[in-house]
């Protein structure tokens, strides 16, 4: 099995989800990892991760969002 990459980070719970759903809409798995500190939400990161072989498919859709400002 691959091994997984990280393709984006952010603070943001709602703009991860976004991402998250464009990706598997495009048929890329992604796993979430939340970095965040539970009581103060400015700490720590949401992490998106995908296959190490599907990265650079990813990167490419990830370009095409309006989030990836």
């Amino acid at each position: 099995m691959a091994s997984w990459q990280k393709i984006y980070a952010t603070r943001n719970p709602a703009e991860a989800s976004i991402i998250q759903g464009m990706l598997e809409e495009n048929e890329v798995p992604v796993q979430i990892m939340n970095k965040q500190d539970s009581s103060y939400l400015n700490f720590g990161d949401i992490e998106l991760y995908v296959p190490g072989h599907l990265m650079e498919m990813a990167k490419r859709l990830l370009e095409k969002t309006p989030l990836h400002e």
